[in-house]
């Protein structure tokens, strides 16, 4: 059964905007029996790029088999979903931050502690792909605290083929220039959303490291370690 809270702190000030809109749906791809207690590792995945680039729809698409064309997340969003991936039972906690220029301070926290992060672009909107390298390429060597972490560039809306005006070549060598995996997808037609993910648990999983990491995670509250926040500047790290 599918069980969803949700959480809204409003920011103070002027703008009394909602920035944080915490949406925890707990899908899970186990046997019914499995509880949500009952998983091997916890995982943090974080997905980065531009605003418009379909980061929630993706990140929809993975944890419900649904598709939305959604407004742009305002602040963060965040979903749980249970897998089992290279036969570990798994928890993958996903972020989804606005990408947005005004909310980068407050999303700049939630790099703390990720052991995958997701750089998405649009193949339809070449500006996208080049703030990869001049905007958030920079952001995670910036505030990224694992240095192994496991970083993979998706290239989404491959639907739309006809407005595409990066190349599948093009994203290919910017990956190997960043050191990340690649792929495209299409969080609309669902095509490759879950081998993206998969792709990157498991280099995460053949990642020592990390994978002690996801191991002490088990006993980590994640609210507790990374909470709503009305003030970026008192953003923990989790």
């Amino acid at each position: 059964m599918d069980e969803t809270r949700d959480l809204n702190v409003p920011l103070t000030g002027e703008t009394m905007l909602r920035v944080f809109d915490v949406r925890v749906i707990q899908l899970s791809a186990m046997d019914s029996s499995s509880g949500p207690q009952d998983f091997d590792y916890l995982f943090k995945l974080l997905m980065i790029g531009d605003s418009g680039v379909g980061k929630s729809s993706l990140l929809l698409s993975f944890t419900s088999d649904d598709f939305e064309d959604l407004a742009p997340t305002i602040g963060v969003d965040f979903k749980v979903k249970y897998v089992i991936i290279g036969g570990k039972k798994l928890k993958l906690a996903i972020w989804d931050t606005a990408g947005q220029e005004r909310f980068r301070t407050l999303t700049s926290s939630y790099y703390c502690g990720a052991q995958g992060i997701i750089m998405i672009y649009d193949v339809t909107r070449r500006e996208t792909f080049t703030n990869l390298s001049e905007i958030w390429a920079k952001e995670i060597e910036l505030y990224s605290t694992n240095p192994e972490c496991i970083k993979m560039l998706v290239g989404n809306k491959v639907d739309k083929e006809g407005d595409r005006v990066v190349t599948k070549k093009e994203g290919i060598d910017l990956a190997r220039e960043c050191g990340c995996l690649f792929t495209e997808c299409s969080a609309k037609t669902r095509v490759n959303v879950q081998q993206c993910f998969e792709e990157l648990v498991l280099k995460i999983l053949d990642t020592p490291s990390l994978l002690a990491e996801g191991s002490k995670g088990l006993k980590k509250n994640i609210f507790k370690d990374n909470p709503p926040q009305s003030d970026a500047s008192t953003s923990s790290c989790c």
